[in-house]
């Protein structure tokens, strides 16, 4: 890290801000995605964030990051001898970032001081509003709260908590050494310790908003509220009666208490508003909820040269550029596996964070149907796997690992580890399908098919998350119809199974091979029409004009 007497020791932009966005809004969240060289992120949380920043930076908004600087990063994924996953946790080291002098206190446990350090990664680093990451790795901490920021989502319960009240009330003390801020916005619960400690300094509901994501559990953490207390948690210990009136029972709930809180609150698409409404409504905080779908930074994301053929509408350079691209990603695949992948053969790409609702192993649900597909001859089909699974989840590991074995004796397909910001891009460039499987109404938005699309990839996908607004099944993806999600998971997957593959055999095959101006035409479809709509400059805009308006 350089020297402090960085300019970003104050509110600080390299630009006056426009007009529209002139509000100081503060951002948090537990993980950015803004570079590969910058390995502070995990997944689809990340790569929306860092998104965000780069919108916000291009728009002109007075918007700062608020994020932690992770010492091992997430994980490095590679593989064992016999070819299974290996985790493996190595430290990080960023020249580019700059110590910006500021160093502030917080109690954890019994110990007032343990010292938090902030670093700021320069808007002309990579393009984004100033972020500002904060690290308890300084000397003057013991070597317990030392390790705090070591790991991206600790699997120590104790640690986690740790690392709300240092992503919360650390930041929410940095942005105060910055002149404070009109909007104090959380990008899910993690940092919801800032909101009390707000709120006991006079920062009024009316500067407090928050965005919910996943439906899923591990999104929407409940702890038990005296366990806390004792912590820290609550920036101060807060008397019984004041403890009762903040938990259920004698459980905090994360999400609930960050409605709550919160002036007004947003959910990541339209139907997750839905559901999120459904979820909440119990609590009395669905009416906070308004629908502020995902998106991603286009610019980052897009291949310049298949976009410039796509405006032009030259085909022949477009299919040209897209070989180009498969064969930039085929490298990858021989270099990782060892295998030889045909540029003129259709690419289905499965690449996200595993999760066991997100289903990878779908398509092995059908055995029969799977090896037939794997063996047609008239339309060959080349599969690739990515992701990283949580590296404790040892079942998600293990379909993980069952792919590979899968896949190793078996020339068209492959399974690629180290799913980062640069294997995403290649997988996004050089696919023709970009297969998304979540159970219905589990992917909250699942923005990976938007920068797919954005790069000449068809999705495939349940209509879930942003494929509402998006998908027409045969104009600009290939949409299955809706399971009933009320339904038994083994139900739903053997219905989801056999339409996925009555659309490859039926739909997407026969127009890749037998129709290629029909493919031409899905493709640029979906190219014409994600893009505005799914870029992160509508979102950003969005969060001013429809969250921080008060």
């Amino acid at each position: 890290m350089s020297a402090s007497h960085t300019p970003y020791a104050q509110w600080h932009h390299p630009y006056t801000p426009a007009k529209a966005f002139k509000k100081r809004a503060a951002y948090f969240s537990m993980e950015f995605a803004v570079d590969q060289g910058l390995k502070i992120y995990s997944g689809g949380l990340g790569f929306l964030a860092g998104s965000h920043l780069k919108s916000a930076f291009d728009l002109k908004q007075n918007m700062i990051g608020i994020g932690m600087l992770w010492s091992y990063g997430y994980y490095n994924q590679n593989r064992h001898e016999d070819g299974s996953m290996r985790a493996e946790f190595i430290a990080k080291h960023y020249s580019f970032l700059q110590d910006t002098g500021i160093q502030v206190q917080v109690t954890i446990n019994d110990n007032p001081n343990v010292h938090v350090r902030a670093y700021v990664l320069s808007p002309e680093i990579f393009g984004t509003v100033p972020l500002y990451l904060l690290s308890t790795d300084v000397p003057e901490n013991d070597h317990l709260s030392r390790t705090i920021t070591a790991r991206l989502y600790d699997a120590n319960d104790d640690t986690r908590i740790s690392q709300n009240i240092v992503l919360g009330i650390g930041g929410a003390k940095v942005v105060e050494a910055l002149g404070g801020a009109d909007i104090y916005h959380l990008n899910e619960g993690h940092a919801l310790p800032a909101f009390y400690y707000l709120r006991d300094r006079g920062i009024g509901e009316n500067q407090r908003v928050f965005t919910t994501h996943t439906p899923e559990a591990g999104g929407n953490v409940v702890r038990n509220g005296y366990m806390l207390n004792q912590r820290g948690f609550f920036g101060r210990v807060l008397r019984p009666d004041e403890l009762q009136e903040e938990l259920v029972g004698d459980q905090l709930n994360f999400t609930e208490a960050a409605l709550r809180l919160s002036r007004k609150a947003n959910a990541v698409s339209k139907l997750h508003a839905e559901v999120a409404r459904g979820m909440w409504q119990p609590f009395g905080q669905n009416h906070k909820i308004i629908p502020i779908t995902n998106a991603q930074h286009a610019p980052s994301w897009t291949d310049s040269i298949l976009r410039s053929a796509f405006e032009k509408k030259n085909t022949a350079r477009f299919r040209k550029r897209k070989k180009e691209l498969k064969a930039t990603l085929f490298r990858e695949v021989l270099d990782q596996c060892g295998k030889v992948f045909d540029p003129d053969v259709i690419t289905i790409v499965w690449a996200r964070r595993f999760a066991a609702y997100k289903r990878a192993d779908l398509l092995l649900r059908d055995w029969e149907a799977f090896e037939a597909l794997l063996s047609n001859t008239e339309h060959p089909v080349q599969i690739i796997w990515a992701g990283k699974p949580y590296p404790f989840d040892y079942e998600a590991i293990n379909v993980f690992n069952r792919l590979i074995q899968t896949s190793i004796s078996r020339p068209n397909l492959a399974v690629l580890t180290g799913y980062e910001l640069g294997l995403s891009k290649l997988l996004k460039d050089g696919s023709d399908i970009w297969l998304n499987t979540p159970r219905i109404t589990r992917e909250a938005s699942g923005t990976s098919g938007m920068t797919a699309a954005m790069n000449g990839s068809v999705n495939l996908s349940v209509n879930d998350g942003w494929i509402p607004e998006f998908g027409k099944d045969g104009e600009n993806a290939f949409v299955l119809p809706e399971a009933d999600y009320m339904t038994p998971h083994s139900v739903q997957d053997d219905f989801d199974c056999a339409n996925l593959y009555k659309s490859l055999t039926t739909q997407v095959l026969p127009s890749y091979y037998d129709s290629p101006q029909q493919w031409d035409d899905i493709v640029f479809q979906a190219m014409q029409e994600v893009v505005p709509e799914f870029s992160s400059h509508r979102m950003a805009t969005a969060y001013y004009e429809e969250l921080y308006r008060e």
